[in-house]
């Protein structure tokens, strides 16, 4: 018996092949063209941060472009002398607290705006968007009066409070917009199985904000860290000041010591360098992530 085999299927003619030669129009241009302008991109950014090390570690007085030989004198200088390691405390307890607080009372409030609908909300949100055009000078009286009248003039209480007051917009705003990325079906499932609404939010909700909480807390941190106008005017105290304070001491109308500047620079710095360097990668993704929706 003699079976027939079938033709085998046509393949379709197959398009007109790439020249080996041929290259995308961005891979014809030249590598310098990309390499050179990052190059000077990078030395201008670098060449400042060169200055401060070099000002920071090279002895009293020398001239030199390279630091050698090296000294610390400059940094026990500050740290003893000018009570930087006071400043560098106040700094962190003002820091941390306006974490915690930012954060907790961003997240009630970023959840009010996200789950639920009231009147007036979109005017609220309005409100608070055009709070940020509002610079943190003209804060300073009515809050300087506020904490008169509470007795918390000289009080690191006042500046945390000063501090929260002024991140809590942009970061209920953030929040909200996290919280509106989680599905609310997950809520309603949680409430079928027996839990209460905070209970649903701790246990299925938060945990999917750790993103997005992790960019609000640093935000807060380093802007609390870094600020200047409030420290100044509510701390009178030298011993409750706090480091962007203790920074503007080591100038003077007659002089400025750029020795121990650049060490107080260095030291202001260095701690929120490292606690980026930690969390870069939750701060990029909280930061996308909020700005999907909201």
């Amino acid at each position: 018996m003699i079976t027939e085999i079938a033709p085998a299927p046509e393949r379709a003619a197959p398009g007109p092949a790439r020249p080996r030669g041929a290259r995308r129009a961005w891979d014809e241009v030249p590598r310098w063209h990309i390499y050179l302008p990052l190059s000077v991109y990078l030395l201008f950014t670098l060449i400042p941060f060169y200055w401060i090390l070099l000002f920071a570690l090279r002895p009293a007085g020398s001239t030199s472009l390279v630091p050698w030989p090296m000294t610390s004198d400059h940094f026990e200088k500050v740290w003893t002398e000018r009570s930087f390691g006071l400043y560098f405390q106040n700094s962190v307890l003002v820091g941390v607290a306006t974490l915690v607080l930012t954060t907790v009372v961003a997240l009630a409030g970023g959840y009010a705006l996200a789950r639920f609908d009231f009147r007036l909300k979109r005017g609220f949100m309005l409100a608070l968007l055009c709070s940020q055009f509002v610079p943190g000078a003209l804060l300073l009286v009515p809050l300087f009066q506020i904490f008169a009248e509470l007795s918390m003039i000289n009080s690191l209480g006042s500046v945390v409070i000063a501090e929260t007051v002024f991140q809590l917009p942009l970061s209920m705003i953030l929040i909200s917009g996290f919280i509106k990325n989680v599905p609310p079906s997950l809520e309603e499932a949680a409430w079928v199985d027996g839990c209460s609404r905070f209970s649903a939010f701790r246990i299925v909700v938060l945990p999917l904000l750790r993103p997005g909480l992790i960019a609000v807390g640093s935000f807060a941190f380093v802007h609390a860290w870094n600020h200047f106008l409030f420290a100044l005017m509510f701390l009178s105290d030298q011993s409750k000041q706090t480091i962007p304070v203790g920074l503007n001491t080591l100038m003077s109308s007659d002089s400025v010591d750029l020795g121990a500047l650049a060490a107080g620079g260095i030291v202001a710095a260095v701690p929120v360098v490292i606690v980026f360097a930690f969390i870069q990668k939750w701060l990029i993704t909280g930061f996308s992530a909020g700005a999907v929706k909201g």
